[in-house]
């Protein structure tokens, strides 16, 4: 088991995703901007047991991402999933922010999950196995929130574009959209919406989903999420 590299490993899904899948035996390989994100990150895993490494970078960054991920891939091997997390949050109207804005948007929503999946897709598909799993959003696109639906759409395509290029070689690509604003004890609790990117892992080839719906009013989700 080479385990799970948690891309964005702050408060809420980040942490909630790679507490759950260290309660499964994973090693974890937890990837954030700040040395003290990745403290909290760890210390929130390390009750369970497993080797856990953090790796400070910055997922807009390139170089630094694809850096973070051979440290992963060193000390724990090639992953068995990989969690894409990292977004950049923020209100805006159409024409508000300037296009370098928008294109900095850009980098951190969708073209740090494309980095993250470029970098270890290949070598998943060479060994038959693998999932990689992206955080999405805005299941419908809202005029107050322009950079974040622009993102959370590209986050959509490329997950179908993951599949097509590296499914048939048994990489699993899938989201998991959160229509909601994620809080502890509320229908968006990040310990629930975690369990949903352990089902995707855990799932045999021939039931993969490639887009997973958490909404309040998904009674049948949450039940399915809970058992």
């Amino acid at each position: 088991m080479s385990g799970a590299v948690v891309i964005g490993a702050g408060p809420g899904i980040g942490q909630a995703v790679a507490r759950r899948f260290a309660r499964e035996g994973f090693p974890i390989a937890l990837i954030a901007r700040s040395d003290g994100t990745l403290r909290t990150a760890a210390d929130a895993v390390a009750s369970s047991g497993v080797p856990v490494v953090t790796v400070a970078a910055d997922s807009a960054d390139e170089d630094a991402l694809r850096a973070a991920l051979d440290q992963a891939v060193a000390e724990l091997g090639v992953p068995d999933v990989v969690v894409y997390n990292a977004a950049l949050v923020r209100p805006d109207a159409p024409g508000e922010l300037s296009a370098r804005e928008q294109l900095d948007a850009w980098a951190v929503n969708v073209v740090g999950a494309l980095t993250a999946a470029s970098h270890l897709a290949p070598e998943m598909a060479r060994r038959g196995s693998g999932s990689i799993l992206v955080t999405g959003g805005m299941p419908e696109p809202k005029p107050e929130y322009v950079s974040l639906s622009l993102g959370k759409a590209g986050v959509r395509t490329l997950v179908r574009l993951l599949h097509q290029q590296y499914g048939d070689a048994g990489v699993h690509a899938a989201s998991i959209t959160v229509d909601g604003p994620v809080a502890p004890g509320t229908d968006f609790d990040p310990d629930d919406i975690a369990e949903h990117y352990w089902r995707l892992h855990a799932q045999p080839r021939h039931r993969w989903e490639h887009e997973i719906l958490h909404t309040a009013q998904s009674e049948s989700m949450r039940s399915r999420v809970r058992s």
